[in-house]
C-alpha cells in the first residue's frame, strides 16, 4: 500500500501505541488523524469515543477530507482489571461491558464504518487493493492472567472478527489484519506499582525487555507494506507467554 498523499485514521492515537503509530505514518507521507477522548499533541485531531457511531463518522469525515482513506488503525482500548469474584463479590457486570464496549464494539464499529467509505474508493494496482483495517488486540487473548476475564474476553473477540472480516472484504479489496502486542512500554503499565512494573519487565523471554511502542508502529507499516499479510492475527511479543 502505497502511503504518500492516503488519508489515515488512527483511534487511541493520544498516547502510547496509537501515538507512536500515528507519528510513523505521518512521517511515511500519509495525511493522519487521530482520534482519541484526550486529543492533546496531536496535529489533526477529533474528541471522541469509537463506540459512537456519531463520533467515529466525524472522525472519518475529517481523515476523507484530507485524501481518500486506505489505512484505519485501531489502537483505542482500555485494560480494566478485576477477578470474577474478588474481595468484594462477583466481577461488576457494568466494567465487564464497558470493556467489552470500548475495545470490541468500538474496534468493530471503526471497522464497519471505515470499510464502507473504502469500498467507494478507485481501486490501486497491482492487486486491486482499496483499503486496509488494522486491529489491536493483545496475547491476553490467548493466555490472559488472573484477574483479566473482561480484557481478554474482548480481545478475543477482535481476534474472532479478523478472518471473518477479511474474507467478506476481500470482494472489495479490503484487508483486515489484527496486531496481538504483548508487554509494552505505554502509559498502561507506568501507572502500576514498582513492584509490579519491576515483574512485568522480567517476563520477556528475548529481547529481554518490554516492546517500544515505536516497534508496534513498525509493525503496522510492514503490514501496510505486504499485501499477503490479510485475515491473520500476528503475536509481537519477544516469544512471551503470560503465566497465569
Amino acid at each position: 500500500m502505497e502511503l504518500t498523499g492516503a488519508a489515515a485514521l488512527v483511534t487511541g492515537a493520544g498516547s502510547g501505541l496509537g501515538a507512536a503509530t500515528a507519528r510513523a505514518l505521518a512521517q511515511a507521507g500519509a495525511q493522519v488523524v487521530g482520534m482519541d477522548l484526550n486529543a492533546t499533541g496531536l496535529d489533526h485531531a477529533i474528541l471522541g469515543d469509537v463506540a459512537s457511531e456519531t463520533d467515529v463518522t466525524a472522525a472519518l469525515d475529517a481523515a476523507s477530507a484530507l485524501g481518500p482513506l486506505r489505512l484505519v488503525v485501531n489502537c483505542a482500548g482500555i485494560a480494566p482489571a478485576a477477578r470474577v469474584v474478588g474481595r468484594n463479590g462477583a466481577h461488576d457486570l457494568a466494567l465487564f461491558e464497558r470493556a467489552l464496549r470500548v475495545n470490541l464494539l468500538g474496534t468493530f464499529n471503526v471497522l464497519r464504518l471505515a470499510a464502507a467509505r473504502m469500498q467507494a474508493l478507485d481501486a490501486t494496482q497491482p492487486d486491486g487493493e482499496r483499503g486496509l483495517v488494522v486491529n489491536t488486540a493483545s496475547i491476553a487473548a490467548e493466555d490472559g492472567q488472573v484477574g483479566q476475564c473482561a480484557y481478554a474476553a474482548s480481545k478475543a473477540g477482535v481476534i474472532g472478527l479478523t478472518l471473518p472480516a477479511a474474507r467478506e472484504l476481500a470482494r472489495s479489496g479490503i484487508r483486515v489484519v489484527t496486531i496481538a502486542p504483548g508487554l509494552f512500554e505505554t502509559p498502561m503499565l507506568s501507572g502500576l506499582p514498582e513492584a509490579a512494573q519491576a515483574a512485568i519487565r522480567a517476563l520477556p523471554p528475548f529481547p529481554a525487555r518490554l516492546g517500544r511502542p515505536e516497534e508496534f508502529a513498525a509493525m503496522v507499516l510492514a503490514i501496510c507494506a505486504n499485501p499477503l499479510l490479510n485475515g491473520t492475527t500476528l503475536r509481537l511479543d519477544s516469544a512471551l507467554r503470560l503465566p497465569p
